[in-house]
């Protein structure tokens, strides 16, 4: 089959292309991106395309990179199609100090090249020359590198970059037929000597372990490859859509609960923390196997109130239940408070956002209505009371119990946060709790049938 019709396939197979696509097509001299252009031009008016073409010069090679720009601007200009090019000067001690290896720098350069360029020209589509055979390389290295099946999927023939969407016409077409294909045409292109450089872990998979698959194995090993990683990637698209239908059911507002993420299949449930993590991260730059595992971990075996550290200064925190995101560093305060309280008036308590209210009662009013409402017999309690915070070593008498309690007990039983504790209000009446919002009450002041004067006390959160 000519490389332009196999080229058209694949376009329609992924449907890369509408009528009327505006493309960008990233030339860099090589035999790849020279044959990706001669098909997307000679496919110019099937598909009604408006193309034209981007290269950038890192000047990683010197004369030679610059050749190559004046090669690629000479190919554009013989095809009649508009021309974009930007040099950068990229060198080891910026790549250095940059987070990478100087390969690794370029490919971020030239892609933030192309969407820029895209974007200010109005490209919707931005075409790269990537082979079934890097996709095959791409897939081993995933291989080797412990991925998971989100790694494995290799290159995707459509992604999106930005406001474009990157498109791989030659992701089902091998790099012999490309250069058969150059052959046959008489067509040119540029060699970058660098691809020969075997101790790049890339050039000697393609140079040395991939030819002795062919020769112990079959030539076809590198389509089998890139078979699998298709394959792979149609799976985990469905994975990862049940884990999307999945994740609100293990969501409370933004944090994520763990007794009905571990309801779930293992699959599901790692796919469902990196999606909580990226919704509340933003992405997942510098997110591994093994922050997912550590998150899970936290969430299935972990402290009621531990922590796991994750790149950017941020850290999963679980509080019982829940899993948040915060910021590494927060910890519970310390900071210890207490004012006098007296009946019959209202008091904020801006550490703990809450407010304190008290009033007379009649006896035949009391009705509890929940745990941050208590009601006292008024002549049993001073007449100024104590709000403050928990402090180590506190203990309670509660309702329905003989002896006390210890608080922090009491804290556990009922999965009270470490930030909770640290700053819930307790109402103390002379050196004794009386009550503790929305866990316990003491036995100190009960309403009974002799009761004369009834005092009602009730905490609600400050809006």
């Amino acid at each position: 089959m000519a490389l332009a019709a196999r080229v058209a396939e694949t376009i329609r197979k992924y449907r890369m292309l509408a009528d009327g696509d505006a493309v960008l097509a990233a030339v860099s001299g090589g035999p790849d991106s020279v044959a990706l252009l001669h098909a997307l031009s000679s496919l110019k008016e099937e598909f009604s395309l408006r193309l034209e073409v981007a290269h950038l010069e890192h000047g990683i090679r010197g004369e030679e990179s610059r050749a190559d720009a004046r090669f690629a601007a000479a190919l554009a200009d013989r095809l009649g199609l508009p021309f974009h090019l930007k040099e950068v000067k990229l060198s080891p001690s910026k790549a250095e100090r940059g987070k990478g290896n100087l390969e690794a720098l370029a490919r971020e350069e030239r892609y933030r090249f192309l969407t820029d360029t895209a974007r200010g020209r109005a490209l919707n589509k931005i075409a790269t020359g990537h082979t079934l055979d890097d996709q095959a390389e791409t897939l081993l290295m995933r291989m080797f590198r412990g991925s998971g099946r989100r790694g494995m999927r290799a290159i995707a023939p459509t992604s999106r970059r930005g406001d474009a969407v990157l498109i791989r016409p030659l992701i089902e077409t091998s790099r012999e037929d490309v250069e058969a294909y150059l052959a046959a045409e008489g067509l040119e292109y540029r060699v970058d000597r660098s691809n020969f450089d075997p101790t790049l872990l890339r050039n000697w998979m393609r140079l040395d372990l991939i030819p002795r698959l062919k020769e112990k194995i079959d030539r076809a090993v590198p389509a089998r490859l890139a078979r699998m990683a298709e394959i792979v990637r149609d799976e985990d698209e469905v994975l990862d859509r049940l884990a999307r239908e999945r994740l609100p059911a293990t969501m409370r507002s933004s944090a994520l609960l763990g007794t009905p993420l571990l309801a779930e299949p293992r699959a599901l449930q790692r796919r469902i923390v990196r999606l909580w993590l990226e919704n509340r991260l933003g992405n997942l730059r510098r997110i591994g196997f093994d922050h997912v595992e550590a998150v899970l971990e936290l969430a299935c075996d972990g402290p009621p109130n531990g922590r796991v550290a994750l790149p950017g200064a941020r850290e999963a925190v679980r509080r019982y239940e829940a899993l948040t995101i915060e910021k590494r560093g927060v910890r519970p305060s310390s900071v210890a408070y207490s004012y006098r309280f007296t009946a019959g008036t209202d008091l904020i308590v801006a550490q703990a956002g809450m407010k304190l209210s008290s009033s007379a009662v009649a006896p035949d009013d009391v009705v509890t209505k929940g745990a941050f409402e208590a009601f006292f017999d008024a002549d049993k309690l001073p007449r100024t009371l104590t709000v403050r915070n928990f402090r180590p070593g506190d203990r309670f008498r509660p309702m329905g119990m003989t002896g006390q309690k210890k608080v922090k007990e009491l804290f556990i039983d009922r999965k009270v946060s470490l930030e909770a504790r640290a700053t819930l209000p307790l109402l103390v009446a002379g050196d004794e709790i009386a009550w503790i919002p929305g866990c316990a009450r003491s036995r100190i002041a009960l309403v009974t049938p002799g009761t004369q004067s009834v005092l009602r006390v009730s905490a609600m959160p400050l809006r």
